[in-house]
């Protein structure tokens, strides 16, 4: 009986535990997206910070997630195929960053074909902070410079929110980061707003259904130029990995619902896959001469 009882309070901690509640912080992200332009774009990103991580990413797709399952779920009643892509806006951005705490290593991933592949950091920016204070939005903030991935960024922290963390890699103020920018203004991050995430959970309901469906979220920790080369041939030959498996056959069949074949469908996801990568040539991080940086 005693051993039962036991089991039972060690089942309980483990279930009180999974049910984490997040900081969630809304970064609104404005860049330009070609080298040779001055036009910006913008779009919403999310810091989700929890005991003992940190989660960056594009929040695009994830704030549509309640969508999306509408969808699927209509799709699967009525065995009738249809492209969700037609009804729902795409990021403009795939990477994810995870922060660990308390030492901060920062796990970069992305999607590559059927697997998510990412690289591990342990280096963190080495800031500067300045006695400089200025007033943004409801926080009295104080500035920070750094280098990071070829461009040199002035950050502002406060210390009215005690997160040593902020947007994208950027990390390791006495204070989450508020707004950080390069000197050129192609990247730059303002923080909008802020709530608490009941009964949070790392994966969208998006992400959960292309795991289902043969799209691994598990990350596949390799070394960074590795990662680098995997996704530049993904970039330029999206099916690669899948062309073996696509015979005349296969790719002549109607897809299920739909007067559109699996060839068709194929050709419209390479040439959206192929307009995503092609959309930007001006990245967060600069390439260097000795390899190419995301």
């Amino acid at each position: 009986m005693k051993r039962i009882f036991t089991l039972m309070l060690v089942t309980a901690f483990f279930a009180l535990n999974a049910q984490q509640t997040a900081n969630r912080f809304f970064y609104e992200l404005s860049f330009k997206p070609k080298k040779d332009s001055t036009r910006t774009e913008k779009v919403m990103t999310t810091l989700d910070i929890v005991a003992d991580k940190s989660i960056y990413q594009d929040f695009t797709v994830p704030a549509q997630d309640s969508l999306i399952k509408l969808e699927v779920e209509a799709m699967e009643k009525s065995g009738a195929w249809k492209d969700i892509t037609k009804s729902i806006r795409m990021p403009k951005f795939t990477h994810k960053i995870q922060k660990s705490y308390p030492d901060m290593k920062v796990t970069y991933s992305d999607q590559i074909s059927m697997k998510r592949f990412g690289y591990e950091e342990t280096a963190k920016p080495t800031w500067t902070i300045l006695s400089e204070k200025e007033k943004i939005g409801e926080y009295t903030t104080q500035k920070a410079t750094t280098e990071l991935g070829g461009r040199k960024w002035t950050a502002w922290f406060t210390t009215e929110l005690p997160f040593p963390d902020g947007p994208y890699k950027f990390a390791g103020l006495p204070g989450l980061i508020v707004k950080v920018e390069d000197t050129n203004k192609d990247y730059s991050w303002t923080i909008k707003g802020n709530k608490k995430v009941q009964n949070w959970e790392e994966l969208s309901y998006a992400e959960k259904l292309n795991s289902k469906y043969g799209m691994s979220q598990n990350v596949v920790i390799v070394a960074r130029d590795k990662f680098e080369k995997s996704l530049e041939n993904f970039k330029a030959d999206p099916m690669a990995e899948m062309r073996p498996y696509m015979t005349p056959e296969m790719m002549g069949r109607k897809m299920p619902g739909s007067d559109k074949t699996i060839g068709e469908f194929v050709k419209d996801q390479e040439k959206f896959a192929k307009d995503f990568y092609g959309s930007n040539n001006n990245p967060i991080e600069i390439p260097t001469s000795g390899g190419k940086k995301k």
